[in-house]
């Protein structure tokens, strides 16, 4: 096969401070045809970001400079589509929340096995390789009194006298409402949900969910025509009403 027409391997950025770990791990994804780019603090590694494009990040979350985290929201300041997936020590319920809500695609927790790691970066590279829904495609949305621009995850309301307020979402936030506006008066399934934006349905990604749900119904709790609707057994409705409908 030509060079031309070969594809190129996935560009991986791994941020690890334990450098023998680190070395470990990047030989073993550089086995399994993965190029790797290895930093060894949060600051180094935010450098090396800056420098490329990355099919996948993976970062460390306790580290000098820079931990993990707040390399993350520093990337998603500007990059909401590089998955992001945490490798920490901990397994706190409260630091796994806190990852997906900075805009984490995965997380896993030390000692893991590095088998484990590659079937979770593969799921990530399949679905981020995966052609759109063409109705996806649609980045602006109108529903009731608000106004959502999705790459920009702004979302705009303006009431009856003409008065404007805005929210900055979060990457997550925008993800979801995206979805839902989408399925503007549809039923969304939870599992559904949860795949496309966290790429699995297990306990954390369905509490971590939930959590953004509740977000959204306060951004959106001005229009009284508008309602997230939990509907048991199956998932939630983005339910907008029309003039003349009762509130």
């Amino acid at each position: 096969m030509s060079d031309a027409t070969q594809t190129a391997a996935p560009k991986i950025l791994l941020v690890e401070d334990d450098r023998n770990f680190g070395d470990v791990l990047r030989s073993f994804l550089e086995v399994h045809d993965y190029d790797v780019t290895l930093a060894t603090d949060g600051l180094a590694g935010f450098e090396a970001y800056r420098k490329d494009k990355w099919d996948v990040c993976i970062f460390d979350v306790m580290m000098p400079r820079l931990s993990g985290f707040e390399l993350a929201k520093k990337v998603r300041e500007s990059d909401t589509e590089t998955p992001i997936i945490f490798l920490t020590a901990r397994s706190m319920k409260e630091d796994i929340l806190n990852g997906f809500e900075i805009g984490a695609d995965d997380y896993i927790t030390k000692p893991f096995n590095s088998e484990e790691l590659l079937a979770r970066m593969n799921v990530i590279l399949r679905r981020s390789q995966t052609p759109a829904d063409p109705k996806e495609e649609q980045t602006e949305f109108e529903f009731g009194q608000f106004h959502f621009n999705f790459p920009l995850r702004i979302l705009t309301h303006t009431d009856a006298g003409g008065e404007k307020g805005k929210e900055k979402l979060s990457p997550k936030e925008a993800q979801l409402l995206r979805l839902f506006a989408i399925n503007k008066n549809d039923i969304l399934s939870r599992s559904e949900a949860l795949t496309k934006i966290w790429g699995e349905d297990n306990y954390f990604t369905a509490r971590s969910m939930d959590v953004f749900v509740t977000k959204l119904r306060k951004y959106l709790k001005p229009d009284e025509k508008i309602e997230i609707v939990n509907i048991h057994g199956n998932g939630f409705q983005l339910l907008v009403k029309t003039e003349g409908e009762e509130a």
